[in-house]
């Protein structure tokens, strides 16, 4: 396989359940060792013994630009064009404000039908506050080349898609769009981590993306923003918080707007969440994203193959082309739900979307060829003898 010695030692600097085959890092990644006692650093040596002095002593206020510098380098962003804060939800809306503003005689959102809800919703509340006729056009992923024109104002798009794993390709779309006068924003949050990315050499000009799926930063770990650093000292912060002003502790009643990235940081910045995500972060020092794309292709490969044996008329929701897929593998099954609970029965996690698609993440940093053995085999064996068919694997709890 693959790049086994490397992958070898990064799967060992993750908390891993005995006897438990994790297929859901495209979901939440799994616990990275160095995370508990970093936070609890950050509990007790720099709030406990430094207080609200930490902020300067320990470097708190700078967090946000110094970790988001480190996911500059796996998106292929230059250092200060990105910062950490809030939701994935709140960057989507920040980028599309900020993109609306800079095209203000055009009323035309460009999306998919499969893009992520969230980020259509964002579109929808701001368009509602807005009030200035603007819409929301979606088209189906493989017609968004030629829906491009130039009555675009921005083009919001997920580069890999959530359910399917299916990759739009960013170079094309980004050129296209801005041939036509158009910007783009990127939703990276299945992309980050998972594949090679580059912002800057593509041109791409807004890029948000979440840290707690391929990251690995925890439940609920800050998002980022990218802005193309061209477009940044243009940009008109919608929400205008007091970390991105100019003078943050010069409390002036009106707002002017920091210079570059930090323009964009909203509130006071998570710090334990970040410490958590800081931490996670350091088992990419040493990580090539080549080497991992390599190691995904050829785990993804397997996965498939073995599945297909046992599985012959099972519907491959993803496309067969892993050129053209993300780091996951997606199947159609009507009864998918109750698959997926018998597999987790079995102590195989992949996870459910509606509808009728089960998911299965390829993370090279833990996920090794057993356990891709393992998963293949659950899945024949569940599907095959109608394990799943069982009211237990049935019943749906609030987070599916």
């Amino acid at each position: 396989m693959i790049h086994d010695e490397i992958f070898a030692k990064t799967r060992q600097r993750f908390v891993l359940p005995e006897g438990i085959c994790y297929l859901d890092g495209n979901s939440l990644g799994p616990l990275a060792r160095d995370v508990p006692e970093r936070v609890a650093q950050t509990l007790t040596a720099q709030w406990g013994e430094q207080l609200i002095g930490a902020w300067n002593t320990a470097g708190w206020v700078d967090m946000p630009g110094r970790i988001g510098d480190r996911i500059a380098r796996l998106v292929g962003a230059p250092q200060g064009s990105i910062v950490m804060g809030d939701t994935l939800s709140i960057k989507v809306y920040q980028a599309l404000a900020s993109a609306l503003h800079l095209r203000p005689e055009r009323r035309i959102i460009l999306s998919d039908t499969n893009n992520f809800p969230t980020d259509l919703y964002m579109a929808q509340g701001l368009i509602a506050s807005l009030d200035q006729g603007h819409s929301l056009k979606l088209a189906v992923p493989e017609a968004v080349l030629e829906a491009i024109d130039d009555t675009v104002a921005v083009v919001m798009l997920t580069e890999v898609d959530y359910r399917t794993g299916r990759r739009h390709d960013m170079a094309a779309i980004t050129a296209k769009a801005h041939a036509k006068g158009a910007l783009v924003i990127w939703d990276l949050a299945h992309s980050a981590g998972a594949i090679p990315i580059d912002l800057a050499g593509t041109d791409a000009d807004f890029a948000v993306g979440c840290t707690y799926k391929f990251l690995n930063g925890g439940p609920g770990a800050p998002a980022f923003i990218y802005v193309a650093p061209r477009l940044a000292p243009l940009v008109r912060p919608a929400l205008s918080g007091w970390f991105g002003h100019e003078a943050p502790f010069a409390f002036d009643p009106d707002y002017r707007p920091a210079s570059g990235i930090e323009r964009m940081r909203v509130g006071t910045p998570p710090v334990l969440a970040l410490a958590a995500l800081d931490a996670a972060l350091d088992i990419w020092d040493e990580i090539d994203m080549t080497q991992l794309r390599e190691r995904a292709v050829a785990l993804s490969e397997q996965f498939i193959a073995e599945v297909s044996r046992g599985l012959p008329d099972l519907v491959l929701a993803s496309p067969r082309d892993p050129a053209r897929r993300g780091s996951q593998v997606s199947y159609h099954f009507e009864d998918g739900f109750a698959v997926i609970q018998a597999l987790i029965a079995r102590g195989v996690i992949g996870d459910y979307r509606a509808p009728g698609i089960m998911r299965f993440g390829i993370t090279p940093l833990y996920t090794n060829q057993a356990d891709i053995e393992a998963g293949a085999r659950a899945l024949v064996e569940v599907i095959a003898t109608r394990a799943w068919d069982n009211p237990r694997f049935k019943v749906k709890g609030k987070v599916t």
